[in-house]
């Protein structure tokens, strides 16, 4: 992951699969880890600007799209179990940036809603992912390509049915 920020260091090149897959570079699943993590790298000086970390910014981005959200809810857009969740949503409240409010009719039923400082960041947010954008050297085209071929995997790696050994 380093290499891919560091510039004085060489970068692995993309080269066609030898076939050899107990190579590192050969897994698929390393492929997705690196590049998430450097997806990650470029977000976060932007980020801390801000006052936020990615999990963060991506509970803020389901609240701007969907409102009010119970936390399973939230838990189930971010495909994150409570336990992860629930720090994520206590930092948030603290900062004043959503408030957490329990359900009159079941306690056990937590809502989550964006305040007026959360949404003040929507637009610094919006401004930092143009910025972001314009650091991909790939067209419009290719990123919505590379987004369906990436869910696609999701998909086909979560709707398979199949037990874990």
């Amino acid at each position: 992951m380093q290499e891919l920020i560091d510039k004085d260091r060489p970068r692995r090149s993309v080269t066609p699969s030898t076939g050899d897959h107990a190579r590192l570079d050969e897994q698929l699943c390393f492929s997705l880890y690196a590049a998430s993590r450097a997806a990650t790298a470029v977000y976060r000086p932007y980020l801390e600007k801000l006052g936020l970390t990615y999990p963060r910014y991506l509970v803020l981005l389901v609240l701007w799209e969907r409102g009010r959200l119970s936390v399973n809810d939230l838990g189930k857009h971010l495909f994150l179990d409570y336990g992860t969740l629930s720090p994520l949503l206590k930092a948030l409240a603290t900062d004043g940036i959503v408030t957490r409010t329990r359900d009159g009719e079941d306690e056990r039923k937590v809502f989550i809603e964006i305040t007026d400082k959360g949404r003040a960041l929507e637009a610094k947010c919006r401004e930092m992912v143009s910025a972001i954008g314009c650091k991909i050297a790939l067209t419009s085209d290719e990123i919505d390509a590379l987004r369906s071929q990436i869910w696609g995997l999701f998909h086909l790696l979560t709707q398979t049915g199949e037990e874990s050994p």
